[in-house]
């Protein structure tokens, strides 16, 4: 690992554990959804694309960074718990049966959740000094792309052959509209505590790191 590795900000350590924690209660939990779909609450709710997708989300990350960066840039923990999250509290919620036994979980979820991966996605792709309308705007880009993504997704999954599907399109536009605005908090919160010296530990990825120097993101960047 190089010098300027080393000699950046450590992650707390409690971010660490957390990040580990949330992953193999991920896999836990997809393993015993799979093992008995009715104990983990997911029969009918596409458990199968959830065990297969979910991991991917929640491990691209560190895989990618072995593979590419580990040399050029410290773990980005923070980013990588975010991710984790969002995989682990959806399936959390279902195991716990919050969906069906609380009616404003799934819009609680839909407006975290969406501002989480926003978020992570921001800390990944924008540098610290960028403006607020960029984090903006970006957080949006990502934010409701990943919320549309997610509503066609569970719409084949399972609501396409379920008797939810009557009351679909008004929950879809309810979904997005919070996943929106759960993407916008995101981006005030993370432009905020970035001016404020936090988050100093998390660096973008070298992708990102090649186009500051260009002629779009030094316009994004004041």
């Amino acid at each position: 690992m190089t010098d300027t590795v080393a000699s950046e900000p450590s992650t707390p350590s409690v971010v660490r554990t957390l990040d580990v924690l949330a992953k193999a209660g991920l896999v836990v939990l997809l393993w015993v959804a799979i093992a008995n779909p009715e104990l983990g609450n997911l029969r009918g709710k596409g458990a199968g694309m959830r065990a297969v997708g979910y991991p991917a989300m929640a491990f691209v990350l560190p895989a990618a960074w072995w593979l590419f960066w580990r040399d050029r840039v410290s773990f980005p923990w923070v980013a990588d718990l975010l991710v984790t999250l969002t995989c682990f509290t959806d399936t959390l919620g279902n195991r716990m049966d919050l969906y069906d036994t609380i009616r404003w979980f799934d819009d609680v979820v839909h407006l975290a959740n969406t501002g989480v991966f926003a978020a992570a996605a921001l800390l990944l792709t924008l540098p610290r000094a960028a403006s607020r309308a960029a984090h903006v705007e970006r957080a949006l880009a990502i934010g409701v792309t990943a919320a549309l993504a997610w509503e066609i997704a569970e719409y084949f999954a399972f609501l396409s052959t379920s008797p939810e599907r009557i009351d679909a399109y008004a929950d879809t536009l309810g979904d997005l509209g919070l996943g929106t605005l759960g993407a916008v908090v995101a981006a005030l919160v993370v432009h905020r505590l970035r001016r404020a010296g936090r988050l100093s530990e998390e660096e973008p990825m070298p992708w990102s790191r090649q186009a500051q120097s260009g002629p779009v993101d030094q316009a994004l960047v004041g």
